[in-house]
């Protein structure tokens, strides 16, 4: 099969009248599958998880089918982010989402929860170059001011893909097999395959700089360790424990090693040179604080409503798509805004100001099930306005010729969040808790009044709004940045 011959879409061209629209759509079809799946299989398998224990066996270890996914994404996504640079956006991209698909088969086709989570881990070191690369190719075909407004639309469908994952995953599972999860990649890629070799393969810069496997291998060592410790404590081992002390200063010595090193190549593997610009250091920052509390709620809002109020598994799904439906509003309003006002700003300190806000309500009452989803869209809204302008500001200021490593940040601090964030809440509603003995948790839940979990809850959400009010504050610390085309 040949390759199609490519149209060539002028890099960082204007995207305005007829032309400009059929642009972005078919820059659009071809980049948003990616995106798609890689944000859709971070939280697929929330529902899902139940059956596929009862299946496999392996309760012990049943967190690690999303935790393997999530650790290889974060330790990968700056790699591709370097390789983008050097080797093209289009092609690593491809090469990106070739692994992504043949760890989905490797998913499918697994015999033992430990094969599965191997085959996750695999699919997750693909997953990690989906989002960024498909980012920074947005970043090399559009301008930066028209780049605010379609980045809503591209964070409106990843905010959609990640609440509705759990709600599509369990409606899998309730009529077939949780391996078609998995299958339903291979057309879905070969589909993203053919629209992406229509698109351009923009030529990069020739560059001297080598490989830096020393500092890929230090920062996965850190990253895995560091997210091993924080998903693990509390349940696996305890907090003081020699385990969680060994594992916690080996981490750290890894990352100080790791900053170290990386300081003195010539061409590190870690992008620490555009750390040291203020606004790509705040971007950074927002976004990790941000995710950790959209993740969070994600993963146990419908949790809370199971538990704290007695919601089917189905009813509890429906009840958190208002939360979808406000993160799709946010993404799509705030991204109008900057591209008419050319400075994003503001924008994200109002959202996460109304999220810690929203957050604060739902931990000081007790409010009905529909009071709680209309608290959720408020808490989707303000989530909905922080992808588009960090991703714009960041690639705005690294410039052109550093897009895949800008980029690559943005979704490296939301991958460390999204894992940070939910082991961490998840620590803590279960230490709050009356019955803190996992393995009998599910019993004493049937047996006990439902008031007796919701304080657990009502504290996490507390804590929540308090790391959506430092996200806000760490937004108001960006310098302000002016799109200019």
């Amino acid at each position: 099969m040949s390759e199609p011959t490519p149209k060539p879409i002028p890099p960082a061209s204007g995207l305005s009248g007829p032309d400009g629209t059929r642009q972005f759509l078919r820059l659009f079809t071809s980049v948003m599958l990616p995106m798609f799946m890689a944000a859709v299989d971070q939280t697929l398998l929330a529902t899902a998880t139940p059956v596929i224990v009862q299946e496999l066996g392996g309760l012990r270890d049943a967190s690690w089918i999303a935790v393997g996914y999530l650790l290889a994404a974060a330790a990968t996504t700056p790699m591709y982010g370097r390789f983008g640079d050097r080797y093209g956006r289009r092609n690593t991209l491809l090469a990106a989402l070739a692994i992504f698909t043949v760890g989905s088969v490797a998913c499918a086709a697994s015999q033992s929860l430990s094969m599965l989570i191997v085959a996750r881990v695999l699919q997750g070191i693909g997953g990690g170059g989906l989002m960024t690369l498909s980012q920074a190719l947005i970043g090399e075909l559009v301008l930066p001011r028209e780049r605010a407004r379609f980045q809503g639309y591209f964070a409106a469908m990843f905010s959609l893909a990640s609440v509705g994952g759990p709600v599509v995953g369990g409606l899998v599972v309730s009529h077939g097999s949780w391996r078609w999860l998995f299958l339903v990649n291979l057309p879905l890629a070969a589909l993203a395959v053919w629209r992406l070799l229509t698109l351009p393969a923009v030529k990069p810069k020739p560059s001297d700089a080598s490989h830096d496997f020393g500092g890929i291998f230090l920062f996965a060592g850190a990253i895995v360790g560091t997210l091993f410790w924080l998903s693990s404590g509390g349940h696996r081992f305890a907090w003081s424990s020699p385990t969680s002390l060994a594992l916690g200063v080996g981490s750290a010595l890894l990352l100080i090693v790791l900053v170290v090193y990386e300081r003195r190549q010539s061409h590190p593997f870690l992008p620490l040179e555009l750390l040291r610009l203020p606004a790509i250091t705040f971007c950074a920052i927002t976004t990790t604080l941000f995710a950790a509390c959209m993740f969070a709620m994600i993963f146990f809002l419908p949790v809370y409503l199971q538990i704290g109020y007695q919601t089917t598994a189905a009813t509890a799904g429906l009840l958190i798509l208002p939360m979808t439906l406000g993160m799709v509003t946010g993404s799509t309003t705030s991204g109008r805004i900057v591209a008419r006002t050319g400075k994003p700003r503001w924008v994200p300190v109002t959202g996460m100001g109304l999220s810690s806000l929203a957050l604060v309500v739902l931990g000081l009452s007790s409010a009905s099930p529909g009071a709680v989803a209309a608290l959720g869209f408020m808490v989707g809204l303000g989530f909905g306005t922080v992808m588009p302008t960090m991703q714009v500001t960041v690639q705005t200021v690294a410039g052109r010729e550093r897009l895949g490593a800008a980029t690559s940040i943005v979704s490296l601090s939301r991958s460390l969040g999204a894992a940070t964030g939910t082991a961490l809440f998840g620590a803590l509603v279960f230490a709050l808790m009356p019955q803190t003995d996992l393995a009998h948790l599910s019993e004493h839940v049937r047996n006990a009044s439902p008031e007796t979990f919701l304080p657990a809850f009502h504290t996490a959400f507390l804590v929540a709004a308090a790391v959506a009010a430092l996200s806000a504050f760490a937004a108001s610390r960006v310098p302000e940045t002016n799109l200019k085309g």
